[in-house]
């Protein structure tokens, strides 16, 4: 490890795309060095061997859940081996504030910590947006009384943690929903290793470093539902405004204040169910869409660049389309998940987004050629791509059940790009409030001719892997 130069990968339960990131990091001729937190029980015979195999220097902690102390300690172990850490890179959403402290120590460019727990809290997000005219919707806690308010208000409202992730716990407001509902989502939360501390209250840069309770942001009215701490749950809530229109996200990497939009992706089914939203199938470039509609769809997402201060890094940034215009679902700092990275690759002919986001930490310190090479790949102002292919792919999620076999049907108009299974005969599927993925595939076309593939290729790709349960459950 003398004089070796090297990324840090914080992994989280032995996954988070280490694979991915690990062949990303080695094909740039760098080591590849990996935290990862104790994998679940199920892996913990098999993960770290694997991890061990794939990576140069693998340490594991005691822990579900890595710390600021993990962090520290193992850069602290790997400078004194004679590492030359270059970087610090994670797709883990929890740990994104733990990869900002590591690349400040290590004297690379990317957001500060305080600021990935700022996008964390979706409250305050989006009440601050709206503040500035980029949001039409407002935002308030969930508590019994803000329940009971809302659920006989009329108008439309959504409910989702203030911080999480993977879609748990998101859903619209029916007269149905009690507290009740939250409390067992809540409690789900909590009992989940992989997801429970995405849920938790964002930790306090200046304090512990394991996750704790913060102070909430004086935000006037909210002060008095934030003190109240999601009623005692563990998990906070919150009630916004329902945003309408279509779905979109925009794929973005800021480099030095500048945003740069490698795709944009059309969520052309979603799913809103009982307990979580199922985001089903995306296209890109969107096909609903004018130019001029996108272009505007730039402008709104530098506005939001520049009003959150978003200098570095790489972003998932979600919204809705209307005639009226743009609007925020979230931002979340970090490579968008399922296959939106080899969608870009498949949309660049290159480099998908864990590649650019590499080489953007990367070439942090000296960005000019970088910034060059960027502008070549991304969306220009007036709406216009320089990619002359389009993708579509499918999520496949599981029901509660368990599983007897999974098929990739190859009976379809067109012969997938990239196929992912990710569960395999005999495992269970319990039931819960997020999303559980069974597969993905992808697909990648000429754009000139996406407008007669896709009709056929959309309604078809949903047999694209059938799946056969033993049992059912509830």
């Amino acid at each position: 490890m003398e004089n070796a130069r090297g990324v840090l990968l914080l992994s989280h339960v032995g996954f988070s795309f280490m694979e991915d990131l690990v062949g990303a990091v080695t094909a740039r001729g760098l080591e590849t060095y990996v935290l990862s937190s104790l994998p679940e029980p199920a892996h913990q015979g098999s993960r770290p061997a694997e991890l061990a195999g794939l990576a140069d220097d693998v340490r594991t902690t005691a822990g579900h859940v890595l710390t600021a102390d993990d962090v520290e300690d193992y850069l602290d172990r790997l400078q004194a081996a004679g590492a030359e850490v270059q970087c610090c890179l994670t797709v883990w959403e929890g740990y994104r504030h733990l990869m900002a402290l590591a690349n400040a120590r290590l004297g690379v460019p990317d957001l500060e910590d305080k600021q990935v727990l700022e996008l964390r809290d979706k409250l305050t997000l989006r009440n601050r947006l709206a503040d500035a005219g980029l949001s039409r919707g407002r935002a308030v806690a969930l508590t019994p009384r803000t329940l009971a308010e809302r659920r006989g208000a009329p108008g439309r409202y959504f409910v989702k943690p203030v911080s999480g992730i993977a879609s748990f716990g998101t859903f619209p407001l029916t007269p149905e929903v009690t507290w009740a509902d939250l409390e067992r989502i809540a409690a789900e939360a909590r009992r989940d290793t992989v997801y429970a501390d995405a849920f938790t209250t964002a930790p306090d840069p200046a304090g512990p470093a394991h996750p704790e309770a913060r102070p909430a942001p004086d935000t006037g009215a909210g002060r008095e539902e934030r003190a109240h701490d999601g009623g005692g749950m563990g998990v906070d809530f919150l009630i916004e405004d329902y945003v309408p229109g279509r779905e979109f996200s925009f794929e973005v990497i800021a480099v030095d204040g500048e945003p740069h939009v490698v795709a944009v992706h059309e969520k052309c089914e979603v799913t809103e169910a009982a307990d979580t939203v199922l985001e089903n199938a995306c296209v890109s470039p969107p096909t609903s869409l004018a130019q001029e509609e996108i272009a505007a769809g730039l402008r709104w997402v530098a506005d939001v660049v520049d009003l959150l201060r978003l200098g570095w890094g790489c972003f998932h940034i979600e919204a809705r389309h209307t005639p009226s215009g743009w609007d925020l679902i979230e931002v979340n700092p970090r490579v968008g998940g399922s296959l939106i990275s080899p969608s870009v690759a498949a949309l660049t002919g290159g480099p998908g987004l864990l590649d650019l986001w590499l080489d953007c930490l990367l070439a942090a310190r000296r960005p000019a050629a970088f910034r060059e090479r960027l502008k070549g790949l991304s969306f220009a102002a007036d709406g216009t791509t320089p990619s002359r292919h389009a993708t579509f792919f499918r999520v496949f999620f599981a029901a509660p059940g368990t599983i007897g076999a999974v098929v990739l049907n190859d009976d379809l108009p067109l012969r997938p790009a990239l196929s992912h299974v990710l569960l395999e005969p005999g495992d269970v599927v319990e039931s819960t409030a997020r999303e559980v993925f069974l597969g993905q595939v992808l697909w990648r076309m000429d754009r000139a001719g996406r407008d007669a593939v896709l009709p056929e290729l959309l309604p078809a790709s949903r047999r694209a892997i059938e799946i056969v349960y033993e049992t059912e459950r509830g």
